[in-house]
């Protein structure tokens, strides 16, 4: 029998009892000392952000001058599976899953009021509140969701689904990316403690979202019902959450994922459009092309900037730690997206990233930043004082109740909160339930009762970590494990260009470099056999 007709879609214990084990230690501190537990994590991510900022500077820019280099080599040709691999969803599809599994929440969250931080706390010892500080608030959104945390995304994605379908390796995990360095060393201790860390870092970064978009969702709904924010309502919004990104794990990535995520873009881009129109049209456009020409002026700048002689905190609280979340993100983007890639080929993944990925950011921030910003310089809201004196949920209500229909639009807006954190819930599932079953081939998805296990673990964390106020220790705890990993994504990084160079290193430029294993026919339609749910 092939290894690839094996169904590898068991539970690996090797993995999920690891990973599960630091999870426990991660969060059972903030139950037994809620008062120095946050306090030595909040220390942690100082220590890292602090000391190491130079190392985060460098990764962020040294992934995009490493991919777009990728994308002009003639390894750009290279296909992402054998010759009758054709690509497994449509091209808006496969762009709406990529873009609603790696953003999700936060962008709705951020796009209203980061500016709005920018504007009142600028960089380079700009004047706060000053028409130089707009321009600088428009030009750092599109910095920070732009290129560079797109590149961080598409970094591990590449040797993944190299992995997966040129070298045809079973195991949808970072580790087998990795093997082109760890070698035989990838089945032991470091592959397995590898994969542990990435399930650890997807459990965290949910737990990221769920501390963005549990308040303001709430706070949303308690204004259209009359009722303050509680336990019970939070309760009962994780609850609503897990029935929706349940059901689109049960369903998979053709019915549940992919359907969930085009229903979400097309619903974020009416609102868009909406928000475009009542808005400052004219102040939008101008606002996002002056920012994109000043962005791209200045990219080596901010790039690299750590201000070591003025050491102001702009840096630090801003570019280091949002590269900090992109890392740590990185592994189940990568994996997520590796899965999805099958028939793409290596420039077609750089560019739905970094140029489809980095666009969609970009509208956001145009449309809704651009909005809020010039409620705040028209002096139509006050929008910096609510948010400092009340908070993000806050201000984003008072904003959304500038607009006409303010009680249609909010209702809009709650529904796009709920199937955008669910398509980044969804994804997160999947990956969870592909890094922990054994040997699972690219062509094969998880067994149903992983998927789902997954999602109801996810929800528990989630219901814990309300109940104990920690989802911000978990958030920071999951960016702290960002430093390790970035000798991870050089690891992973070598290790593609080893195979490509052995694969390809020989063969001319062609539109379609396809590589053909020995017994790769044998093995690609073992594996597209149909796991047994």
């Amino acid at each position: 029998m092939s290894r690839y007709s094996k169904p590898g879609d068991s539970l690996d214990l090797r993995v999920f009892i690891p990973a599960m084990t630091v999870l426990v230690a991660v969060i059972a501190p903030l139950i037994l000392f809620p008062e120095s537990g946050p306090a030595m994590v909040n220390a942690a991510f100082s220590f890292a952000t602090g000391q190491f900022g130079w190392l985060y500077m460098l990764a962020g820019f040294g992934a995009v001058v490493f991919l777009i280099g990728l994308a002009f080599s003639k390894y750009g040709n290279v296909r992402l599976g054998g010759p009758d691999d054709a690509p497994e969803f449509s091209y808006f599809s496969w762009i709406a899953m990529i873009f609603c599994g790696g953003i999700g929440i936060a962008i709705v969250n951020w796009a209203w009021v980061e500016p709005i931080y920018y504007f009142t706390g600028p960089p380079f010892g700009v004047e706060p509140k000053s028409p130089e500080a707009a321009e600088w608030a428009l030009t750092y959104g599109q910095f920070h969701w732009g290129l560079t945390p797109w590149a961080i995304y598409c970094l591990p994605a590449i040797p993944i689904a190299y992995s997966m379908y040129v070298r045809r390796q079973p195991g949808v995990r970072l580790s087998e990316a990795a093997r082109g360095v760890l070698g035989r060393y990838t089945d032991k201790w470091p592959g397995i403690l590898l994969d542990s860390i990435v399930v650890f870092g997807v459990i965290g970064g949910v737990g990221t979202s769920l501390g963005l978009a549990i308040p303001l969702v709430s706070k949303l709904a308690g204004s259209l019902l009359g009722i303050s924010p509680s336990l019970g309502l939070d309760l009962s919004i994780l609850a609503i959450w897990t029935v929706i990104f349940g059901a689109s794990v049960w369903f998979g990535l053709s019915k549940g994922i992919r359907i969930l995520s085009d229903t979400n873009v097309i619903l974020a881009i009416l609102l868009l459009v909406f928000t475009a129109v009542i808005g400052p049209t004219l102040f939008m456009l101008n606002g996002w092309v002056q920012g994109f020409g000043q962005m791209l002026s200045n990219f080596v700048t901010m790039s690299t900037r750590t201000d070591p002689l003025a050491q102001s905190t702009f840096t630090q609280d801003w570019t280091i730690f949002y590269w900090a979340w992109w890392i740590a993100y990185a592994p189940m983007m990568g994996l997520f997206v590796a899965r999805i890639s099958r028939g793409r080929t290596i420039r077609e993944l750089i560019v739905a990233e970094l140029v489809w990925g980095s666009l969609g950011c970009w509208v956001f921030f145009a449309v809704w930043g651009g909005y809020a910003l010039d409620l705040q310089i028209s002096g139509a809201l006050d929008v910096s004082a609510i948010l400092s004196t009340e908070g993000i949920p806050a201000t984003v209500l008072a904003i959304l109740n500038t607009m006409p229909m303010p009680q249609l639009v909010t209702v809009v807006f709650i529904v796009l909160c709920f199937i955008f954190l669910a398509t980044t819930l969804d994804s997160a599932a999947y990956v969870l339930a592909s890094v922990t079953s054994h040997k699972l081939s690219g062509y094969q998805e998880p067994k149903r009762w992983i998927r789902i296990m997954w999602a109801l673990i996810l929800a528990v964390v989630g219901i814990v970590l309300i109940q104990l106020g920690g989802l911000k220790p978990v958030q920071t705890s999951t960016i702290v494990v960002a430093l390790p990993l970035i000798p991870v994504l050089v690891i992973l990084t070598i290790s593609l260009l080893r195979w490509l160079k052995e694969d390809f290193g020989e063969q001319s430029r062609t539109a379609h470099m396809l590589i053909r294993s020995p017994d790769s026919e044998t093995a690609g339609d073992a594996a597209k056999a149909p796991s047994i749910d």
